[in-house]
C-alpha cells in the first residue's frame, strides 16, 4: 500500500511519523533529565545517531562533499535544529511541565509567517496578523500560567526557554527547506548531527564532575532520542522537506501536544489546568484564523489517505 504512494502522500506519512515521536519526547526527556545532565544526554543523543546514519550514507558523503556550494547554510541548519533547539528544549524541561513544549512549539507556524515576512518580503494580511497576536496571547497564558496559579518561579524562565527552541526549530525549516532540494537528505541529516554532537561536547564536559550511574530513566532517554528522536524522526522529517513547503511542514507540529498529553499523564503525572487549556485554544485559534487551511491539517491529510485507500 506504502509503494504505490504517490511520493507527497509519503512525506505526510514521515512527517506523521516524525511528529508523533517528537511529541512523545518531551514526557520522555523529562524523564531521562532526573537522571542524566542535559548536554551529556545530547550529546550520547546525536553523537549515537550519528554513528547510526554513518554506515547509510558514507559511499555518498564524497559526492554530497563535492556538491556543496557553500557550508554556511549547512551549519545554521545543524546549529539551528540541533545546538539551539536542543540546549533550550533541554534545559526548559528541567524547570516546566513537558506537555507545555508542543504548545509552544505550535507557535512555530506564526514564526515561519512572521520571518518569511522579514526574510522574504511575502505579504502580510490583516487576517494572518490578527491570528498571530491571539495565538501570541495563547502563548503569554502559557508562559505566565506558574505566575497566575501558583507564583513566580523557574517555570516561566523554562516557558521563555521553550520559545527559543521554537525559534531555532523554525529557522531550521526555513533553512531546511532550501537544502532539502538541493541535498539528499540523509547525507544531509548526518552532516547536521555530526555538527551538533562537536559543539555539545565541550558543554557536556562541564557535567562530567556530575555524572551519575545511569538508570533505567537515563537508558530510555538515550535510547529513545538517538534511535527515534534523531535518527528516524529528524531522517524522515528532512524527507518530507524535500516535498512539502516549509509553512505547510510546521502544520505538522499539531499532532505533538495530543502525543505529548497522552504519554505525560501517566509517565509524568502531567495533566492541562484550566490555564492550560485557555493558553492552547488561544494558540490554536490564532492559528487557524491566520492560516484557514484545515485541508493542510495533518489529521485532514489522513482521512484523505483513508478515504483513498
Amino acid at each position: 500500500m506504502i509503494l504505490g504512494m504517490s511520493s507527497y502522500k509519503k512525506a505526510i506519512l514521515a512527517l506523521i511519523i516524525a511528529n508523533v515521536i517528537w511529541g512523545g519526547a518531551s514526557p520522555i526527556f523529562k524523564l531521562a533529565l532526573q537522571n542524566i545532565p542535559p548536554f551529556t544526554l545530547a550529546f550520547f543523543r546525536f553523537g549515537i545517531a550519528t554513528l547510526i546514519l554513518f554506515p547509510l550514507v558514507h559511499r555518498e558523503l564524497h559526492n554530497f562533499h563535492d556538491e556543496v556550494e557553500n557550508w554556511r547554510d549547512i551549519i545554521v541548519f545543524a546549529l539551528s535544529g540541533v545546538t539551539v533547539n536542543i540546549i533550550f528544549f533541554f534545559l526548559a524541561l528541567r524547570l516546566t511541565e513537558s506537555i507545555n513544549a508542543p504548545i509552544i512549539g505550535s507557535f512555530g507556524p506564526v514564526m515561519v509567517m512572521c520571518l518569511a515576512y522579514l526574510w522574504l518580503g511575502e505579504k502580510v494580511t490583516t487576517r494572518k496578523v490578527l491570528g498571530g497576536f491571539i495565538a501570541l496571547s495563547g502563548i503569554l497564558v502559557i508562559i505566565l500560567k506558574p505566575v497566575l496559579e501558583t507564583g513566580f518561579d523557574g517555570s516561566v524562565l523554562g516557558n521563555i526557554f521553550l520559545v527559543f527552541a521554537t525559534l531555532g526549530a523554525v529557522i531550521n525549516t526555513l533553512v531546511g527547506r532550501h537544502l532539502a532540494h538541493k541535498y539528499p537528505p540523509l547525507p544531509l541529516t548526518f552532516w547536521a548531527f555530526l555538527i551538533g554532537t562537536i559543539t555539545f561536547i565541550p558543554l557536556a564536559l562541564t557535567e562530567t564532575a556530575s555524572f551519575p550511574i545511569l538508570d533505567y530513566r537515563g537508558w530510555i532517554g538515550i535510547v529513545y532520542g538517538a534511535v527515534f528522536s534523531s535518527a528516524i524522526a529528524y531522517a524522515f522529517h528532512t524527507w518530507g522537506l524535500s516535498k512539502i513547503s516549509a509553512s505547510e511542514v510546521s502544520l505538522f507540529a499539531y499532532i505533538d501536544p495530543v502525543v505529548a498529553m497522552f504519554i505525560a499523564y501517566p509517565l509524568l503525572g502531567e495533566k492541562p489546568t484550566p490555564l492550560f487549556i485557555v493558553g492552547a485554544i488561544l494558540v490554536f485559534g490564532g492559528i487557524y484564523i491566520a492560516e484557514r487551511r484545515l485541508n493542510y491539517h495533518p489529521l485532514n491529510k489522513i482521512l484523505q489517505k483513508t478515504k483513498s485507500k
